[in-house]
């Protein structure tokens, strides 16, 4: 034994009770009421919570976009990720033309196996689908990456897939096992309406948003959902943010048809009214924070479960940078921060009853964990599985400021929310790698994680 630690109240998705864990070899290999410790290094758990670490299954760490790079390196958002109870990581890896799928993933885990703090993979963007790319989906999904990802949006820059491509990779993952993420939103309105709004002098942050409002990223969602039940395939919608998405989801779920939604907590704490703000470019985002109506549908589809996974599509960007869009908001790069912020936000306002912490352990853990193919290693406390484990503390109270975050980002769009409860220890496979603050990690510790689905055939 390695590690025992004792006396806290341990919260899977399933279940919430008092017990001890045994730890040895980055492994769990014990829970029960009581566990001698032999000589073990033993944390003492009393009046905390032990839950299982995070899993950020959408961001985009040093990411070539909109003339710029994102402004998190992969040790930089991996540390931000461990300090704030996120232990797994996953990254997309964007094809450049002329290049095959394993060819993309090997060079990301180039840049990103020195740098990685915590465990990590991989979604492969889809963005040159040619015959030899769709015979490939077989081999990426035996090599441990059966997720991918096409954008609907972004054509001007040449990342859009059409709906023939959409079509044909959703086929091609029934027959695989793969799994198709989109992001969903209209590129044609969204072009239309953002030339509109230049030729009118409309050029501050609202126009972000007016841009791109809810019926333009809900036809989307209903395009995507309407393909995926059609060819009776899974789909899984990213950073959904808006009503008709959910209830389009609800929708084809109650169906029974495999459609999965994952939404951000930027979406659950902000509305629209941040892009009237005098920072308001600091919050452009795409698909834009909404309405209302629209965050109170997303906290209902989170209580159903419609909405599966919480995720962050961190993706930040300087202060500098994000001046580029002050007089012209179609300059603005796209992209927010929440890779630090997401658990303990989502732990926060179960602590102050707005959800069950089994939901949070559900939604921002196991589930990931399932439906991405990692839940043999990840996603719950149980024997066995990694020991990736965060002590939490319900009574301390915390404060977000770009001063107590760990990125390399010069600001946070959370500045001054109050959190009530925090994490206070997140372990890595068994390794302190935060404690009360402070980093304790290292780079080049974080491991790629081979990852499995179901055929569907």
């Amino acid at each position: 034994m390695d590690l025992v630690i004792k006396n806290g109240v341990i919260i899977t998705a399933e279940e919430t009770y008092k017990a001890d864990i045994g730890v040895k070899n980055g492994k769990i290999i014990e829970i029960a009421d009581r566990i001698e410790d032999h000589g073990a290094e033993v944390v003492n758990a009393e009046g905390k919570y032990v839950l299982p670490g995070a899993i950020d299954a959408h961001t985009h760490l040093q990411m070539p976009f909109g003339g710029t790079v994102s402004a998190d390196s992969y040790e930089a958002g991996t540390r931000a990720a461990a300090c704030g109870g996120t232990t797994t990581v996953f990254d997309f890896a964007l094809q450049q033309k002329g290049h095959g799928i394993i060819q993309t993933a090997k060079e990301r885990d180039k840049l990103c196996a020195p740098q990685a703090c915590v465990d990590y993979a991989f979604h492969v963007v889809i963005s040159d689908l040619r015959p030899e790319i769709l015979d490939e989906v077989e081999s990426a999904v035996d090599y441990g990456i059966p997720s991918f990802k096409v954008y609907m949006v972004y054509k001007k820059e040449g990342l859009m897939a059409d709906d023939g491509v959409l079509c044909q990779l959703l086929q091609k993952s029934k027959e695989t096992g793969a799994l198709i993420s989109v992001h969903a939103e209209n590129p044609d309105l969204i072009d239309l309406r953002t030339e509109t709004y230049l030729k009118e002098g409309k050029t501050s942050a609202w126009y972000h948003y007016m841009s791109r409002p809810e019926f333009v990223e809900a036809e989307a969602d209903k395009r995507a959902i309407h393909w995926a039940k059609s060819l009776n395939t899974p789909i899984y919608i990213v950073h959904l943010a808006n009503k008709e998405g959910v209830e389009e989801v609800k929708r084809a779920r109650d169906m029974g048809f495999e459609i999965y939604a994952e939404t951000c907590p930027q979406y659950l704490h902000f509305t629209n009214e941040v892009y009237k703000r005098e920072d308001g470019r600091n919050f452009v985002c795409s698909p834009p924070m909404k309405g209302e109506e629209s965050q109170e549908a997303l906290w209902m589809g989170i209580k159903t479960g419609d909405i599966s996974t919480i995720a962050t599509d961190h993706c930040p960007f300087q202060t500098s940078e994000k001046d580029w869009g002050k007089d012209d908001f179609t300059k603005i790069p796209n992209g927010c921060m929440g890779i630090e912020n997401m658990y303990p936000y989502m732990l926060s306002e179960a602590n102050k009853g707005r959800i069950s912490f089994n939901k949070v352990v559900e939604v921002c853990s196991l589930n990931p964990a399932k439906i991405f193919g990692c839940d043999e290693l990840k996603g719950s406390i149980v024997v066995g599985k990694d020991a990736d484990i965060v002590i939490y503390d319900p009574e301390k109270n915390f404060t977000i400021s770009k001063n107590n975050m760990h990125s390399d980002v010069d600001y946070t769009i959370w500045e001054g929310v109050k959190l009530k409860g925090y994490p206070i220890m997140t372990f890595s496979r068994g390794k302190l790698v935060f404690e009360d603050g402070e980093f304790l990690g290292q780079p080049g510790w974080g491991k790629f994680i081979k990852r499995k689905r179901k055929k569907l055939l």
